[in-house]
């Protein structure tokens, strides 16, 4: 049996991540938990080298379109979790995030990952994402919602914390995509990658 798109170090790919908190806790009401959980953000984004396309921090979750130089999505977001975590627990050292057994839990374990191959899939997402505050009732436009990236995506001006990159792809990506795809029976159309 293959391994799953999602499972495999694909450089070259643009992958849609959700993660969400431990028992989806609200813990992003608070100001100063995304401020915590998007300085480690566009931390690792310049320390492990990836193109960060967009994202969104719900009250209990986020979601992220990157790109990261080795393909790694897994240690990527792996990474991410952990560093964030410390943060937030520091952050909350009201022991909020502390289980019985004294141990602390922010994020659950497991994360969703998708390697987006279409440019229709990639704009879906991408509306997904900054629309989320709107299906969530909890602003009347997308642009009022402080924690996402659309400001940064669609060129207005925002705080650096908020910044996404306007080149989504490596040079070198489309030759990694394509032999990737050599390698899969029946893989699917490389997206549109002028953007």
């Amino acid at each position: 049996m293959s391994k799953k798109w999602t499972n495999e170090k694909l450089p070259g790919a643009l992958h849609y991540v959700t993660g969400n908190v431990d028992k989806r806790r609200q813990i992003f009401s608070n100001q100063r938990n995304c401020i915590a959980f998007l300085e480690e953000l566009q931390s690792l984004k310049n320390k492990r080298e990836a193109r960060l396309i967009c994202f969104v921090v719900m009250p209990d979750h986020f979601h992220l379109i990157v790109n990261p130089r080795d393909g790694d999505i897994q240690t990527w977001i792996a990474e991410l979790k952990s560093l964030s975590a410390k943060r937030l627990v520091q952050a909350n050292a009201n022991g909020f995030f502390r289980k019985p057994d004294g141990e602390n839990e922010v994020w659950q374990e497991s994360f969703k990952s998708l390697a987006l191959w279409s440019g229709w899939l990639i704009w879906q997402k991408i509306n997904y994402i900054h629309q989320n505050p709107l299906r969530a009732n909890l602003v009347k436009s997308a642009v009022n919602y402080r924690w996402s990236s659309f400001k940064s995506f669609y060129g207005h001006e925002c705080e650096e914390l908020l910044s996404v990159d306007h080149e989504w792809w490596y040079s070198d990506d489309v030759a990694k995509l394509k032999e990737a795809m050599k390698r899969r029976a029946g893989g699917a159309s490389l997206p549109d990658m002028r953007k």
